[in-house]
């Protein structure tokens, strides 16, 4: 046996100690990753319990799972979800999240069923699963973002600023949304006087020329004499819809009776009674070419869409809601048949 062992001072022994004490190590090491494995693994189940809901048509519970499963069954449930059904969905990207092994690939499933809680209306549960997802992987820059977008919806602006400062350390440029959320707060601030907040809207405006549609639009609704001398004559096609639908009384006669575009929208739309057809817009300038010979039962009807996504939607929005991007929104207007019952504010 003393042949074949080294002697403790020889320089095989200390070779051979290190090699054994290097497989303890290994060994120690790799069951301790399992077992943290299969903890998540638990976690994550115990987690998704949360989530289940017996109002999901399909029955996933005997569903085989087979990993060439993932992909078409994550279409199937996009498709779901871009058609409204939200519940399928849901119950698609659940089941997909409990059998998939890939850590990359749950998590993205995990931020699109936070998306679609978002969507469904389902604020807090989306609140929960972007900080699991978060939890798991801190420098998730899509999470994050989402993240703020849920506490924007809530209202939540002060936990919705502070992702501003993770997101800046990734390297994203939020100087648009810090501007966006500044406008939100301002807007939902009950407590100041109406001229504090004309005030800062007005400087606002000033350092965030994006922001304009949404500032000329909520000065409209406070300070109608500010809204007016505040429009840019060359950025009028933006503000279109809002301008057509302002009630008479709200009117500057002074300021429209010196541009050309704002003459031909409200002889148009019936407000004034110069003639005016050459305002560059073709939709408006035919209106009102048509108004000019006799005929009035015309209408402007509009569409807003994402210039982003290139998705198109009946209603006006600050985010766009399928990409939820900034700053996307262009308005399009459609000629159509007066409703007198469609003679509303977009106040």
């Amino acid at each position: 046996m003393e042949n074949i062992l080294p002697a403790y001072n020889d320089p095989l022994f200390s070779i051979l100690l290190i090699i054994v004490i290097a497989l303890i190590i290994s060994l120690v090491t790799y069951a301790w990753g399992l077992y943290k494995q299969q903890k998540e693994q638990g976690n994550l189940l115990k987690f998704l319990e949360k989530f289940d809901t017996s109002e999901c048509l399909l029955d996933t519970t005997t569903m085989p799972f087979d990993e060439h499963m993932l992909k078409p069954l994550a279409l199937l449930a996009q498709a779901f979800d871009n058609a409204g059904e939200y519940h399928k969905a849901i119950n698609i990207y659940l089941y997909l999240i409990k059998n998939i092994q890939e850590e990359n690939s749950k998590l993205e499933l995990m931020v699109k069923l936070g998306k679609t809680y978002f969507q469904a209306g389902f604020l807090e549960r989306a609140k929960t699963i972007y900080e699991e997802v978060l939890r798991k992987k801190p420098r998730h820059v899509k999470a994050l973002y989402m993240l703020e977008v849920v506490f924007e919806k809530m209202q939540n602006y002060s936990k919705a600023t502070q992702i501003l400062e993770p997101l800046e350390l990734l390297g994203e440029e939020t100087h648009a949304l810090s501007n966006f959320l500044t406008l939100s707060r301002l807007i939902a601030d009950k407590t100041l006087p109406k001229e504090q907040k004309v005030e800062q809207l007005l400087e606002l405006l000033q350092s965030e020329p994006k922001l304009y549609r949404q500032i000329i639009s909520v000065l409209f609704q406070l300070d109608t004499k500010a809204a007016w001398q505040s429009i840019d004559t060359t950025r009028i096609k933006e503000l279109i819809d809002i301008l057509w639908f302002l009630p008479q009384s709200q009117l500057s006669l002074d300021i429209i009776a010196q541009n050309e575009q704002l003459k031909t929208l409200y002889y148009a739309k019936g407000y004034t009674l110069e003639p005016a057809t050459k305002s560059g817009i073709f939709a408006l300038d035919m209106l009102a070419t048509a108004k000019q010979n006799g005929f009035k039962e015309g209408d402007l009807h509009f569409t807003y869409l994402c210039t982003k996504c290139k998705q198109s939607f009946p209603i006006a929005f600050k985010r766009c809601p399928n990409c939820m991007a900034l700053h996307t929104v262009e308005v399009e207007e459609h000629i159509a048949k007066s409703n007198p019952k469609t003679d509303y504010s977009l106040f």
